[in-house]
């Protein structure tokens, strides 16, 4: 593994477990201002500018409180000079979900970009297999 691939894999593991956390400050780090995701839940069009991507947590976080879970379960990583991608499967569900559905992941696909060498998110892509 090279070392900017292991910055990225360290990257989006401490993603995650902000998300897991209910983090926001820690979500956002890392993340490019003209950031884009498209997310399960609309607006389909996708969420553009890092204020509308941090503008869609705290519901999100409200839901985990529950008792989710958002862990990672497989994460690769291939990063080249200046860009770079990220595809992962997490569990992501409350105990109920995850017991009624227990290999059900949720879809995780990130693009990066490297900036005065420094590695953002300049795209996230959350999608749960449709059935």
């Amino acid at each position: 593994m090279s070392d900017d691939e292991a910055r990225i894999r360290a990257l989006i593991t401490h993603w995650a477990d902000a998300v897991h956390r209910g983090d926001l400050d820690g979500v956002l780090a890392d993340h490019a201002e003209d950031i884009v995701m498209y997310d399960v839940p609309p607006p389909h069009e996708g969420l553009h500018g890092l204020a509308v991507y941090s503008a869609a947590w705290p519901p999100f976080f409200e839901w985990q409180a529950q008792g989710a879970s958002f862990e990672i379960d497989t994460l690769d990583v291939t990063a080249g000079t200046d860009t770079a991608y990220a595809y992962a499967l997490l569990r992501c569900g409350t105990p109920e979900e995850l017991a009624e559905r227990p290999t059900l992941r949720l879809r995780l696909t990130f693009g990066l970009r490297k900036e005065e060498g420094r590695w953002l998110v300049a795209h996230e892509h959350h999608s749960f297999p449709h059935d």
